[in-house]
């Protein structure tokens, strides 16, 4: 099954439950797994700064759910200007709805009140909805106050960003998974040469990857280096 997406949207290859190293974050994976299948929470609230991997269990949860032949949509709110409101709508019959980036279009009274029917119909249907945004519940700037309770629905989560000994361990398991050795010491080159949030670590080693694939070589901090054109 293929999620449905906004045209020009895709989901990241990485974004995967198997690629996210929990960290601080390990009962978020149990309860995202139930809430695809429908067997725990109906509402997820996932919150936290930029590098604290919101987006990869928003895509990662769409493709469980795709992978089990659900009906599933992935619609990144951050890029809300090229969407209308109307994009919220007829999604009940779907299993599972993923809003990413919230605080990007709260303030905004059509947003606000198609995001409230959204809530109630998915909750008539018994379809799951995971949201994500910057802020808490509470520190959303709502002006609807009806969908200002939806909100309170569920369960909320502060994702806590990884220690760079953990997206070390990250980018070692993701490398593994896709067949390529990556020893450590070039991993910790890799965290300290490119943007250090794990979305752009795992697209630099899709880099790597094919660039070791083409040139037959191994990942050495050489190697390395020269794909990223450091000058050191």
């Amino acid at each position: 099954m293929i999620p449905q997406l906004p045209l020009g949207i895709v989901l990241r290859e990485s974004a995967s439950l198997e690629t996210f190293l929990p960290g601080e974050n390990s009962q978020i994976l149990a309860d995202i797994q139930a809430a695809v299948e429908r067997r725990g929470e109906q509402f997820l609230y996932l919150w936290g700064t930029v590098d604290s991997g919101k987006s990869h269990l928003l895509q990662a949860a769409c493709r469980l759910a795709s992978e089990r032949k659900m009906t599933v949509s992935y619609i990144p709110l951050r890029e809300a200007a090229g969407f209308t409101p109307e994009i919220l709508s007829d999604l009940d019959h779907l299993d599972l709805v993923c809003l990413d980036d919230l605080q990007t279009i709260v303030g905004q009274p059509k947003w606000e009140q198609a995001l409230f029917h959204l809530f109630n119909q998915l909750r008539d249907h018994d379809s799951s909805l995971l949201v994500s945004a910057d802020r808490s519940p509470a520190q959303l700037p709502v002006q609807l106050a009806d969908l200002d309770s939806r909100l309170s629905w569920g369960i909320s989560y502060q994702l806590q960003p990884l220690s760079d000994r953990h997206k070390m361990e990250a980018m070692v398991l993701y490398a593994s998974r896709r067949g390529l050795s990556l020893p450590d010491t070039t991993a910790n080159y890799i965290l300290r040469h490119t943007a250090r949030d794990m979305a752009s670590l795992l697209e630099t080693l899709d880099r790597l990857d094919r660039a070791s694939l083409a040139a037959q070589r191994k990942l050495t901090i050489p190697f390395v280096r020269a794909q990223l054109n450091d000058p050191e």
